[in-house]
């Protein structure tokens, strides 16, 4: 733990104790989305699934990354993960992205890729809420995820038909925003 952080963080007026548990639990909505976007991706086929496979692989691996920026803040702060992985899954701040009853419904898929994409907004929304102005390297760190998570939802909702967002895929390039917390 990192003794000047956490004390800094409390002494700017952040409930820490809260603030790990959003980690923890975003965390865990990452992980598991990583694990759940696995399935969701491996069942987009035909014409119009190909077309979305690569957007959610990039989505997947950022998800991924966006766990792996978390852990270190979470123990910097005192905080750590659960040591058993269903506990873990369970504490998740989003609910499971699972495949829906018909899986070659690819609109159905971008459905569920959509609202795991705008959970994951409204969560490090909060966060950022939290910590702005109080806990600079928190607020750093879950501002840098929230941008690639706004992304994401919005190449979803593009692919749903709900408007232009202006948004571009990725070309070879993951995590923009999140890739300096990952050295």
């Amino acid at each position: 733990m990192a003794k000047v952080a956490r004390e800094m963080v409390v002494k700017a007026g952040v409930d820490i104790d809260k603030l790990v548990d959003l980690l923890v639990k975003n965390a865990s909505a990452e992980l598991t989305t990583f694990y759940y976007y696995t399935i969701l991706r491996a069942n987009l086929i035909g014409l119009a699934g190909e077309g979305v496979k690569e957007i959610a692989e990039t989505a997947r691996i950022e998800d991924r990354n966006h766990f792996e920026a978390l852990v270190p803040r979470i123990y910097e702060l005192g905080g750590k993960l659960p040591d058993c992985m269903k506990e873990f899954h369970d504490i998740s701040a989003c609910p499971p992205a699972n495949l829906p009853k018909n899986p070659s419904d690819v609109e159905g898929i971008l459905k569920v890729l959509a609202e795991a994409e705008r959970c994951a907004v409204r969560g490090y929304t909060e966060i950022c809420n939290m910590t702005a102005g109080k806990d600079h390297r928190t607020y750093d760190l879950v501002l840098a995820i929230l941008n690639e998570e706004i992304e994401h939802e919005s190449w979803f909702s593009e692919f749903l038909g709900e408007g232009p967002s202006g948004h571009f895929m990725r070309r070879g390039e993951t995590s923009p925003f999140v890739s300096k917390f990952l050295r």
